[in-house]
């Protein structure tokens, strides 16, 4: 799907700088207008983690994938 090759492609840029704090995310799966990733490693226990999910992550794949509307952190 080209959506999600898309929203790989955003992840993979934001990558970086999770990596540099310690942490990652991993893409899960893309559905009706969301988009499900699991932040990890300092990521998932950090308590800015929904200031990076929405400020950070979900602000980058919006502002380039008009189609998304939310994204969802899962554990």
């Amino acid at each position: 799907m080209e959506i999600e090759k898309k929203i790989k492609e955003v992840l993979d840029r934001i990558r970086p700088y999770l990596i540099n704090d310690g942490g990652d995310v991993v893409f899960k799966r893309y559905e009706n207008g969301v988009v499900y990733v699991q932040l990890v490693g300092a990521c998932s226990d950090c308590p800015l983690v929904d200031n990076t999910l929405e400020s950070g992550i979900e602000e980058a794949i919006i502002s380039e994938i008009p189609e998304v509307i939310k994204v969802v952190n899962e554990d």
